[in-house]
């Protein structure tokens, strides 16, 4: 399955998504189908300014514990209390539902380094 060509990707399998002037973050099918099961969402920043490469969040499977990455600076402004509750969310949609923060950023312009899903897709495929 190919990934989402409407965001771009770290290759730690975080996406980011610009909407407006904000950018929904959350992990890739395919770290999804490498955790398998994911039983534990944690915000590490849940408010206030992040760096680009700086932990945002921690998801645990019942394979392995996992740190997020922001691939941007900016302030966070949302978490998603829904997939903290209920970490299943990620496993059923990561792409919607499954979101896990929503960032603010200081510099638009940081997406253009990411990844196009279509380099994420070779790095991963």
């Amino acid at each position: 399955m190919a990934s989402p060509d409407d965001r771009r990707y770290l290759e730690s399998h975080e996406w980011h998504k610009l909407e407006g002037d904000v950018v929904t973050l959350g992990i890739s099918q395919f770290a999804v189908d490498e955790l398998t099961d994911i039983t534990y969402v944690e915000a590490i920043v849940s408010e206030g300014t992040t760096d680009k490469g700086a932990p945002v969040a921690e998801v645990e499977s019942v394979k392995a514990t996992s740190e997020i990455y922001a691939g941007i600076d900016g302030e966070v402004i949302d978490v998603n209390q829904d997939v903290i509750d209920d970490p299943s969310l990620i496993n059923q949609d990561c792409y919607g539902k499954g979101w896990l923060l929503k960032i603010k950023p200081a510099n638009p312009a940081q997406l253009d380094a990411l990844l196009s899903s279509a380099d994420y897709d070779k790095l991963h495929g």
